[in-house]
């Protein structure tokens, strides 16, 4: 007898069907995996012979073959354990088909019956909502996380003696009835405040403007003068999550496996801080079996580099493509995987080896050749794609020690976010959220500037000597600082400001 049975397997942040077909037929008895399963897949063997036997029920002592269908798409992870045991019980007619039919199920067996969280469950809810049955059968603990997908009914399964009740109309389970996510917004629980830091108030200024547009940020300075902390600081000004945005960055850590019971739906933007001696498959994402890496753990939120250069170069040339795509494709043998990156890049740096170059208090020891090597390490096609960088200088004793009342996160956040209302309605159902993601096409059509900064413009490119991807980097963030003035034309001044945050663009680097 055959049966089938509705799951799912997940590549990137995607949900594909899968047909878990069963056949028990005469002859000795053996049980075989097909369809292209990777180890944890072809394991399953032992966890579902022992989950069907502990929960009172017979193993067919005959031929078993189960097949997991398209073949040739690869299966991985241990979400097939809960489909294949019940395609067995099907096909010896344990289960009748009376019950509730059509239902997608996914979930992990122990060896006593109880099921296990999976990873990926959010994507698969997804998929299944959009579809014409909408009914998911996850284990108990994945309910919650299944049920942010709006119009799904979710049942959760703690045994799989209770499912098989369940489908044979016995006991129903009930269905889910938790929070409703639909209504859920976003929080801001960072307990760093930057009414804390002293002084610095051009670097607050160059940070408010990055959060408001979306712009990558190169921060250069010698050690103590605040970069770190600047940095860890920045998601309290960050502009509240959309819908969209929390439910495709919670499916990235779903599929990474880091959502964590009760934090079902990330509702803050991500704040990643690697190491500096993590490799490009870590911080880009790989590994046998596709995993996202740090910038697509950071997508929608910022990713933060410190000592960046201390990083190894692969590891910053790595970031070139993410960063200007916005997404990272993995290739792999059998298949190749996408995931989201859309993040917002932040480094910190120091000017030269010891750290003291350009620095107004303390003299650099460093050679120019040292200092020529030590810039040489971040390439200039990386450069080209962060939009400001700025020169920190240490804080001031007065500054230090004043009780003056430093602005809040909050008030801060407050213009962020009305800036970024302006833009998500400029970009209205173009999928684009911010300024720094538009095109140059686009650039060219909205960032209209007056006469007076079209002159400015045409000297500093002459000056500096910029290039063209440097010029509209410049128009994006002059359109950002223009927006948090609720200025609908670009003019000098706006051009004038996003120019000093071209730090780099200056020759004071190779002098």
């Amino acid at each position: 007898m055959i049966s089938k049975t509705l799951t799912f397997t997940v590549q990137g942040i995607s949900a594909l069907a899968v047909d878990v077909e069963v056949d028990v037929s005469n002859g000795l008895p053996s049980f075989h995996i097909v369809g292209l399963p990777d180890a944890a897949v072809r394991e399953a063997k032992e966890r579902v012979v022992a989950a069907i036997k502990n929960s009172g029920f017979p193993f067919p002592p005959r031929r078993v073959t189960v097949n997991l269908a398209p073949a040739y798409l690869r299966k991985e992870g241990t979400s097939f354990d809960l489909p294949i045991a019940v395609g067995i019980l099907k096909a010896q007619g344990i289960i009748n088909d009376n019950g509730p039919s059509g239902c997608a199920i996914v979930g992990e067996l122990s060896l006593d019956g109880s099921t296990r969280r999976v990873a990926g469950v959010l994507p698969v809810a997804l998929k299944v909502s959009s579809g014409k049955k909408r009914v998911l059968i996850v284990p108990s603990c994945n309910a919650e996380e299944a049920a942010i997908a709006d119009s799904l009914q979710v049942y959760p399964v703690q045994r799989l003696k209770q499912l098989v009740h369940h489908l044979n109309g016995f006991e129903l389970i009930e269905p889910y009835a938790g929070q409703k996510w639909s209504s859920v917004e976003s929080i801001h629980t960072s307990a760093e405040e930057f009414a804390e830091v002293r002084g610095q108030g051009f670097a607050k200024r160059a940070l408010e403007i990055a959060a408001s547009g979306g712009h990558n940020v190169l921060m250069i300075g010698p050690p103590g003068a605040g970069k770190t902390m600047l940095a860890r600081r920045l998601p309290g000004i960050m502009p509240s999550l959309t819908r969209e945005e929390s439910i495709e960055t919670s499916a990235v850590h779903s599929v990474a496996g880091l959502l964590a019971a009760g934090e079902c739906l990330i509702r803050q933007r991500p704040y990643r801080s690697p190491h500096h001696t993590i490799t490009a498959p870590a911080i880009i994402g790989g590994g046998r079996n596709p995993l996202p890496g740090e910038v697509s753990l950071a997508h929608n939120g910022v990713l933060f580099l410190d000592e960046f250069t201390e990083f190894p170069r692969a590891t910053l040339e790595s970031l070139r493509q993410p960063l200007e795509d916005g997404f990272v494709t993995i290739a792999r043998t059998h298949s190749s995987v996408r995931y989201p990156a859309r993040c917002m890049l932040v480094a910190a740096m120091n000017p030269c080896p010891c750290g003291y170059f350009g620095d107004r208090t303390r003299h650099c020891s460093c050679t120019a050749l040292q200092v020529q090597r030590h810039l040489s390490k971040i390439s200039g096609p990386l450069l080209d794609r962060i939009d400001i960088h700025i020169q920190l200088q240490p804080v001031t004793k007065n500054r230090l020690l004043g009780e003056d009342k430093a602005e809040t996160s909050a008030s801060i956040r407050s213009r962020v976010e009305k800036a970024r209302s302006i833009q998500l309605e400029r970009f209205n159902r173009t999928g684009i959220v911010c300024n720094a993601q538009m095109s140059t096409s686009q650039v060219r059509k909205l960032c209209k500037f007056s006469q007076e900064a079209r002159s400015l413009m045409e000297a500093a490119i002459t000056e500096l000597g910029l290039s063209a991807r440097s010029f509209y980097r410049i128009l994006r963030v002059a359109r950002t600082i223009a927006d948090l003035e609720g200025a609908g034309e670009i003019d000098s001044r706006h051009i004038s400001e996003a120019l000093q945050y071209r730090y780099l663009d200056r020759d004071l680097w190779r002098r």
